[in-house]
């Protein structure tokens, strides 16, 4: 970022001191030039936003390298939310969307969560049904919905892969307003609903889920966020508020309703999970949870939680390494009150921790929450103190948001020059005044990331057809054709499916690692890799959640620039080992496998 040779403190302190200096000359010269003009008739005389957040803007100022192109013959025929929009909050909400290579045939297939129909409308002849559809590594992609056995009608929100029973296949979780459900894959291309027996079947408002070996026993746990306690009575749609000049019915506000309590499941080793999150300190009983990431934090070996809540304070749990966490929102300096929704992880500065974004409702402003970890400050206790600071405004991420509502979100180096990209979908909560059975849309952001500079918006560069707005939410980036670059598959709440192909031209070399452990945690989630070049020295985290209601690939692509070798590949298993690889092939996807210490683990069939 600005003043790489600077510490990460100093260099936000001159950062923020420059920050206050130039708003307030701004405000200064706006007030002054106001006291200078005439008084109208009206008495309206007062400085307009537009005219502050208008001088603060960056405009374009660098020289676009990202191309994306949609995909119109991918085989994906998927619509979301066939039915009419009746202003309830749960119709608003999603749905998401996960890759996840549940056949392991080496490529990520595509799981696509849907709204069954309206929650007061008689059910349609054909509802909305979720989608799984397989990939055949070089772009297409084949419905196997109906063979695998996850064709049951849900009013879907989110879903998320995760191998809970060490078998080596990914099962699936998926979140609805309603109940949940389970499916356990069988490893002939078929899913069983386990549900029940496992023991984790919530019937709330759930959203945004993260599978996570948070007390490293080499089971996967679940995390899930609720949302409110929504209910439905025709006399409240007659109440309503004013937000930002449109008239907001009271069923779509989320501070109508009171939040629900997370959960946290832990996985207890025989197919079945325990809710242990108040007895961890992570139930979250105040917020409105939308996002929700797994992330070490600290570097301390112990999955840390980070819950982005609605119209509530964020929280941040810290994972003290004894099956509970702290709350340390507060001095953390990355739980403020705002609209939260979707999350992405990154080590954006290249000091080997993992920083932190966040998309934010309107006029709030999206966070970029840069961990400070690596100052090496401490707490009483003798531990690395944990906290972040919001560079999004010096970084080109803050003014850019403001007109809009952001939701699922995602890092990855587009043009593999060794330096994290930014893509953020949105989408209006307001209806359109004229038509309340649709929601207003908005574009999307596509950032291109410069060092000593930081992000560009750049999508009308990338592609033209990326300025068209449209109602998004969910949404996750994988390489889905193999060919090294980085892709984005986004819902596009009440349509079709886009799914954008990254047609980025370079010569610049990359890193692909597929990580595997045997017999626990098989996909190794939670593990951390630091990858050291010639030039510069990159660090990323595999799974763990993130984005908003959906999940991205947990293969990790790094850029490399022009170097044409690395220098050694160092990986934090999740048992607690540390191993370093020297002989990787660069411009693939290496699998690397690891042979876990854990005591006790068994296969659960």
């Amino acid at each position: 970022m600005l003043f790489r040779h600077l510490s990460k403190r100093r260099r936000l302190l001159y950062q923020w001191s420059s920050a206050v200096l130039v708003l307030s000359l701004i405000l200064a010269v706006l007030i002054f030039a106001d006291l200078l003009k005439p008084v109208s008739n009206s008495g309206d005389s007062q400085p307009t936003a537009n005219a502050i957040t208008s001088v603060l803007s960056r405009g374009q100022q660098v020289e676009t390298r990202l191309s994306f192109k949609p995909v119109k013959n991918s085989g994906i025929a998927f619509r979301h939310f066939p039915a009419i929009r009746n202003s309830l909050l749960p119709e608003d909400m999603g749905s998401g969307l996960a890759w996840g290579d549940y056949d392991n045939d080496g490529d990520p297939d595509l799981f696509l969560v849907n709204f069954q129909h309206g929650i007061v409308d008689e059910k349609n002849s054909q509802p909305g049904m979720h989608a799984l559809y397989r990939n055949d590594g070089k772009g297409h992609f084949t419905d196997v919905t109906g063979q695998s056995g996850l064709n049951q009608p849900d009013f879907g929100l989110g879903a998320a892969w995760g191998d809970y029973n060490n078998d080596g296949q990914l099962d699936l979780y998926i979140s609805c307003f309603g109940a949940n459900r389970l499916y356990r894959n069988n490893g002939d291309s078929s899913f069983e609903d386990v549900t029940k027996q496992a023991g984790v079947g919530d019937n709330s408002f759930s959203t945004s889920i993260a599978w996570g070996d948070y007390n490293r026993d080499g089971h996967l746990d679940l995390y899930v966020n609720n949302y409110v306690q929504f209910e439905y009575h025709s006399t409240d749609k007659r109440r309503s508020s004013k937000q930002y000049e449109s008239e907001t019915p009271y069923t779509i506000n989320p501070s109508s309703y009171a939040p629900v309590a997370n959960r946290l499941y832990r996985n207890n080793g025989d197919g079945t999970f325990t809710d242990i999150a108040v007895d961890a300190g992570v139930a979250n009983s105040e917020g409105r949870s939308l996002g929700v990431v797994w992330a070490d934090f600290d570097a301390d070996g112990w999955p840390d939680l980070y819950v982005a809540n609605d119209i509530s304070a964020n929280s941040v749990y810290r994972n003290r390494g004894d099956g509970t966490f702290t709350d340390i929102g507060a001095s953390s300096l990355a739980a403020d009150y705002r609209g939260a929704m979707g999350l992405a992880l990154a080590d954006i500065d290249q000091d080997q921790d993992l920083d932190l974004f966040v998309t934010h409702w309107l006029a709030q402003e999206n966070g970029l929450f840069e961990n400070m970890t690596s100052e090496g400050l401490s707490n009483k206790a003798g531990q690395a103190r944990l906290f972040f600071m919001d560079n999004a405004e010096m970084s080109g991420l803050g003014q850019v948001s403001l007109r809009n509502v952001g939701w699922a979100t995602g890092f990855s180096d587009f043009d593999h020059d060794g330096y994290p990209d930014l893509w953020v979908i949105n989408g209006s909560t307001l209806q359109i005044p004229d038509d309340n059975t649709h929601l207003k849309p908005q574009q999307m952001h596509l950032y291109q990331h410069e060092p000593e500079a930081g992000f560009f918006e750049v999508s009308g560069q990338a592609n033209p057809l990326l300025l068209k707005p449209f109602v998004g939410r969910g949404g996750a980036q994988a390489d889905f054709d193999g060919d090294g670059l980085v892709d984005i598959a986004v819902q596009v709440h009440g349509g079709e499916l886009m799914l954008l192909k990254n047609t980025t031209k370079s010569s610049n070399n990359w890193l692909g690692l597929r990580l595997r452990q045997s017999g626990a945690n098989v996909f190794a989630q939670g593990a951390v890799v630091t990858v050291r070049s010639t030039s510069m020295t990159q660090t990323a985290q595999v799974g763990g959640g993130g984005s908003y209601l959906s999940q991205h690939s947990t293969d990790i692509n790094f850029g490399l620039g022009p170097a044409d070798r690395i220098e050694t590949v160092t990986v934090n298993w999740p048992d607690g080992t540390e191993e370093s690889y020297q002989d990787l092939t660069l411009n693939m996807v290496n699998q690397v496998q690891h042979v876990v210490n854990y005591n006790g683990i068994k296969t659960i069939n």
